[in-house]
């Protein structure tokens, strides 16, 4: 498969604007999904977040994508949610958990391994594990309801799985409150492939570009279903339908996602402390505003699943003593997460995998979905395979329910044994992932505006010096008789550096017309950033 190629111009432009932008100002904030945006990390590092809000404004300042809500009410809500999610994986129905780390990679012969030793984790002894939780208990459960399972070594499927599973025949235990996701040192080429077979698994070819120019990509307001979004992408026979788009956002923004966790617990290696790291988070989300926007919108997306998880979650028992106090503590902290998840999990799954190619597409979405769970044991990092596993089946899990299972099937009466613990830690540790990651770009937020003028200059240049070097000279033909556009569309199917020289030529030649977006930085430059 063809990898992706970013038509999008140089990120060089003024970034002194970025981080004190009302709301009121979304013509320039990060909130808005307009193209023509200068300024990219002030934009995203000046700007104040909400406090108050719900996704009921007629006009929102900052609608997402694809979903029924807003950037102000996720913004809203995730400090308590955070602070929530944060007490109750604590818990030890949601601290531990089992997998097997030492799978053999599907997809290639063999893979590096990190022998950096921010890469190990240590495992847990099975008698720290209550008696319910281990895996000779969990394999007693009757499946004689459940689905029939694909089986493989190790793992399996079940039809209205997006991933593998465990089969708890094999694996470690592990405590996730002491395995923090942060820098590894985990880097070069086994990293990059690792990303870039990820990218590749969506064979849709979408890109951060043409995610951005459809136009159902910048809503004047919040539409009243995502029905309105699905016709408009349908209307257009050159635009992706709306499931691949939704497909690339969850992937993207698990990466950028995960890039944030790395940028804001980082290693300062001369000093040997753990600091965010603003540079780090600069060059690898804050320079491309759209890799936040699919943030937020997985956040919608967890949270909307949660809360259609509801009742199930609350039923399920969590006790591990015997005593039913922590059962109890659990099920209040759950309780709070769910009612917040009810305010702003605004995703309407149903205008998803409909007419008469609905089963081929769910099919399609499932089997590439699965391979990136599968690629997660060809992660040569001991701690980013193990953040990496639990984090994609996290996502699956979500879509399972939102996609997958109806109102009667989430019935806790009527089928109790409708997840495996392993998916219901994963998704609410998933959750939890990406309430940190907006929590953490609240701290570089804070770590700009207490840097001074200079400091700040010199990263906005580093920055820009960053974004240049990636772009070489292409040559010029002023007495070609092709236009220049197209000769920008010939380059760009060449691949994508001549792709972003080509935009950067076209958007110099259309300066009136244009003003440069700075999203250069596609997946192809996005895993080779970590």
């Amino acid at each position: 498969m063809r990898g992706f190629h970013y038509c999008a111009p140089s990120l060089a432009v003024p970034l002194a604007l970025f981080f004190s932008l009302s709301l009121a100002n979304t013509h320039s904030s990060f909130l808005s999904d307009s193209l023509v945006r200068k300024g990219q990390v002030q934009t995203v590092l000046e700007h104040q977040p909400a406090r108050e809000t719900e996704c009921q404004n007629s006009r929102p300042t900052g609608p997402i994508e694809t979903t029924l809500c807003d950037y102000e009410t996720v913004e809203s809500v995730n400090e308590e949610l955070h602070s929530s999610l944060s007490s109750l994986v604590k818990t030890p129905f949601f601290k531990y958990f089992q997998v097997d780390l030492y799978r053999d990679c599907p997809f290639w012969p063999e893979h590096g391994y990190c022998s950096d030793p921010g890469c190990a984790i240590n495992t847990l002894d099975e008698r720290d594990v209550p008696i319910k939780w281990r895996a000779e208990t969990l394999s007693k459960v009757d499946l004689s309801s459940i689905e029939k399972r694909h089986e493989l070594p190790g793992c399996y499927y079940r039809d209205s799985d997006f991933c593998f599973l465990d089969d708890n025949t094999e694996g470690d235990y592990f405590d996730l409150s002491t395995i923090p996701e942060r820098f590894t040192g985990y880097a070069g080429p086994d990293a990059h492939k690792i990303w870039r077979s990820i990218y590749e698994e969506n064979c849709f070819g979408l890109s951060e570009l043409n995610l951005m120019t459809g136009k159902s990509a910048a809503p004047v307001s919040l539409p009243d279903s995502m029905t309105e979004v699905l016709r408009e992408d349908r209307q257009q026979s050159n635009e992706q339908c709306l499931e691949k788009r939704v497909y690339y956002k969850i992937i993207s923004g698990l990466h950028a996602s995960i890039s944030t966790h790395i940028c804001h617990d980082y290693l300062n290696q001369t000093t040997g402390e753990w600091a965010p790291n603003l540079q780090c988070f600069v060059s690898r989300v804050a320079s491309h505003p759209e890799r936040l926007q699919y943030i937020y919108f997985n956040t919608v997306l967890l949270l909307r699943a949660v809360a259609r998880l509801g009742p199930y979650l609350s039923a399920y028992d969590y006790c591990s003593t015997g005593t039913h106090e922590d059962d109890a503590e659990t099920l209040a902290t759950l309780s709070n997460i769910i009612r917040i998840a009810k305010v702003a999990g605004k995703f309407d799954e149903t205008v998803l995998f409909r007419g008469e190619e609905a089963n081929i597409v769910k099919e399609e979405f499932k089997t590439h979905f699965r391979n990136v769970t599968r690629i997660m044991d060809c992660v040569g990092c001991d701690k980013c395979r193990l953040w990496g596993k639990i984090q994609t089946t996290g996502i699956a899990t979500a879509m399972k329910i939102l996609f997958e299972l109806d109102e009667k099937t989430l019935d806790p009466h009527a089928n109790a044994n409708l997840l495996q613990r392993s998916e219901v830690v994963a998704l609410i540790n998933t959750l939890h992932r990406f309430a940190e990651s907006l929590e953490a770009v609240n701290d570089f937020r804070r770590v700009w505006h207490n840097m001074s003028s200079v400091d700040s200059e010199q990263l906005i240049v580093e920055a820009e010096n960053a974004a240049s070097g990636r772009v070489n000279p292409i040559p010029s033909d002023p007495e070609s008789p092709v236009p220049l556009f197209e000769q920008a569309m010939a380059l760009c199917e060449e691949g994508t550096i001549n792709c972003l020289n080509a935009a950067k030529r076209v958007a110099s030649r259309f300066s009136s017309l244009f003003a440069l977006s700075g999203k250069e930085g596609g997946p192809d430059v996005m895993y080779k950033e970590l």
